[in-house]
């Protein structure tokens, strides 16, 4: 499929919620659909948008969004870059998301790029796609037999047989430390019961009176002995779904091991049968309502809303559901490989992080410590203010998104050619 764009429009605006309105792609862009098979046989796909004369093309991927119409995308494209935006196995359905297998996925984007001659690759890596891209970069520039081989939860993955070419530059723009990372904040401590979203712990009880919280829109303050204990419960809690997860793992290697020796319908029905983990309350971070610790220009509240002694208790949040081989991946900060500040060494290219200064889900010691593990030589940090996915903090003010685009094409331009 090809489309060309239509007439350039006035800069990005503020969309309702998280989202922001981007203008219209070039009009003399070309985009092309492309479907992929990874080396392990699964299918992806993605979107190349190209203005003439590009050679250098910047790659869009997140682990578990469609990032088709990311609003980087026609900013890139006016500066001159090609855009390449990927989708993984697991866009919008993150029930069995496998960082590792992610990796596969980027691994045949780059492929693709490279086999369609452009000069030089770098991957943008917004949010969560910040850890996907550290931990690519990472595993392309091991020697294949000192890649993952198996997942946290001991699935094979072939990453040292898989072809994984190594980018040019990276480019971090807004990442948060990793999913597994970000939901050990998140996570609400004062849960008892895991099998009840009501049950509590008053003493760790984020939303009571008692131990800090405001009611809202008046900013928390807890003390700093309830945040120590709060944040050190937070891993209790962590580990324990740990545990539960390896102890479902084992059950299902069991039924597996057992259905090899009997053959039996039983057996293989017990292999097959869903173990799904359910998180509840996951909107829990001190920092959304206590603007002290931490301290941005974020405005009150969390990603998902300005009342997250609400929207904790409700459906929407982080890893509310997975397998537990996901759990285990993708959203315990103990166990998942994608970790940004663990990963961060390994990504040598010349690199840019770009921290917004309104953001709500990376806050700026975790910036400057992304910036410090990285190693590159060729290091940028730089701050533009805006909020997590790229709105203005305040009515009228330009968008984070246009701010960082001003940032990154700069960026690009002194180290890579850039089409007219």
């Amino acid at each position: 499929m090809t489309r060309r764009g239509g007439p350039e429009q006035p800069p990005a605006r503020l969309g309702a919620g998280r989202h922001i309105t981007a203008r219209e792609i070039p009009d003399r862009t070309v985009s092309t659909l492309h479907e992929l098979t990874t080396s392990d046989g699964a299918k992806v796909a993605g979107v190349l948008r190209v203005v003439p004369g590009a050679r250098t093309v910047v790659v869009l991927m997140h682990p578990r969004q469609d990032f088709t119409h990311h609003v980087m995308v026609p900013e890139l494209l006016a500066r001159g870059a090609a855009v390449w935006t990927q989708g993984s196995r697991s866009v919008n359905n993150d029930l069995n998301l496998l960082h590792e297998q992610t990796v596969l996925d980027l691994g045949a984007g780059l492929v693709f790029l490279r086999d369609a001659g452009f000069d030089q690759v770098v991957t943008l890596g917004h949010s969560g796609g910040g850890t996907l891209t550290a931990l690519y970069h990472q595993q392309a520039g091991l020697p294949p037999a000192e890649r993952i081989s198996r997942t946290p939860g001991g699935r094979p993955v072939d990453l040292g047989g898989a072809p994984l070419p190594l980018p040019d530059a990276a480019v971090f723009l807004a990442p948060h430390p990793g999913q597994g990372a970000l939901l050990a904040r998140l996570i609400d401590p004062s849960v008892t019961d895991e099998s009840d979203p009501l049950s509590i712990d008053p003493d760790l009880d984020p939303y009571a009176p008692a131990n800090g919280f405001a009611e809202p829109p008046a900013p928390s303050s807890y003390a700093p002995g309830f945040v120590t204990r709060y944040r050190a419960a937070q891993r209790e809690r962590l580990a324990r779904i740990d545990a539960r997860a390896r102890e479902l793992v084992a059950e299902a290697d069991a039924a597996r091991r057992s259905h090899r020796r009997s053959g039996s319908a039983a057996d293989r029905r017990r292999s097959l049968a869903p173990r799904i983990i359910t998180v509840h309350r996951t909107d829990a971070d001190l920092r959304g309502v206590d603007p002290t610790l931490d301290p941005n220009e974020r405005p009150y509240g969390s990603l998902f809303g300005s009342r997250p002694d609400l929207i904790n208790y409700g459906l929407v949040g982080f890893g509310r559901l997975s397998t537990p081989q996901a759990w285990l991946s993708t959203w315990s900060g103990i166990s998942t490989h994608a970790d940004l500040l663990r990963c961060a060494p390994g990504v040598t290219a010349p690199t840019l992080l770009v921290e917004l200064t309104g953001d709500q889900a990376s806050f700026p010691a975790e910036a400057r410590a992304m910036t410090d593990a990285l190693g590159a030589t060729d290091r940028t940090h730089r701050r533009v203010r805006g909020l997590h996915f790229g709105g203005p903090i305040g009515a009228g003010e330009p968008t984070g998104s246009g701010l960082a685009a001003e940032v990154i094409g700069a960026w690009l331009k002194e180290r890579f050619p850039l089409a007219d």
